[in-house]
């Protein structure tokens, strides 16, 4: 069983800058992805970001140029530098941890991140 605890959530003007961190514990392994996803009101969960356990990483389109996904394997933690927010950025933000081998996936409680214009 993998825990997720985010944290880096907030209320920020457009066009500011927010980082979220999530830090994973229990039963990592070695061959995994972690990153993000956010939920608006009223949508469906969508990919923000995810790294895999090699550096490979994935982007939504809405989000390339301005977030930036980074990791600490050392610490089994993920960031996300968010520059240039805009208010449809504005959703729940879900740390989202996937174990490749075992075929699981994990969900962090998720952080609010609300962008004012």
């Amino acid at each position: 069983q993998v825990q997720l605890v985010e944290s880096g959530g907030g209320l920020v003007q457009a066009g500011g800058s927010l980082r979220l961190s999530c830090a994973a514990s229990g039963g990592i392994v070695s061959i995994n992805a972690m990153g993000w996803y956010r939920q608006a009101p009223g949508k469906q969960r969508d990919l923000v970001a995810m790294m895999t356990s090699t550096s490979n990483t994935n982007y939504a389109d809405s989000v390339k140029g301005r977030f930036t996904i980074s990791r600490d394997n050392a610490k089994n933690t993920v960031y996300l530098q968010m520059n240039n927010l805009k208010p449809e950025d504005t959703a729940v933000y879900y740390c989202h941890y996937i174990d490749y081998i075992n075929g699981r996936t994990y969900w962090g409680q998720g952080t609010q991140v609300t962008v004012s214009s």
